[in-house]
């Protein structure tokens, strides 16, 4: 039984220390904004082509 609570507790050690970085949900927020704007950028000609091909197949 013992054995199992040392294994743990090391297991929790090493894990609890391998994240040399803390966490910045803020960061996270802002990359992720970041992403959706390079996004609708990157699809506005695609949006564009599409609206102008429905411009010509309706007359």
């Amino acid at each position: 039984m013992n054995f199992t609570r040392i294994i743990f507790f090391l297991f929790v050690v090493v894990f609890a220390t391998a994240s040399a970085k803390p966490w910045n949900f803020f960061k996270e927020i802002e990359r992720a904004v970041a992403r959706t704007r390079d996004a609708v950028i990157s699809a506005g000609p695609a949006v564009a082509t599409v609206g102008a091909a429905a411009a010509v197949a309706s007359g």
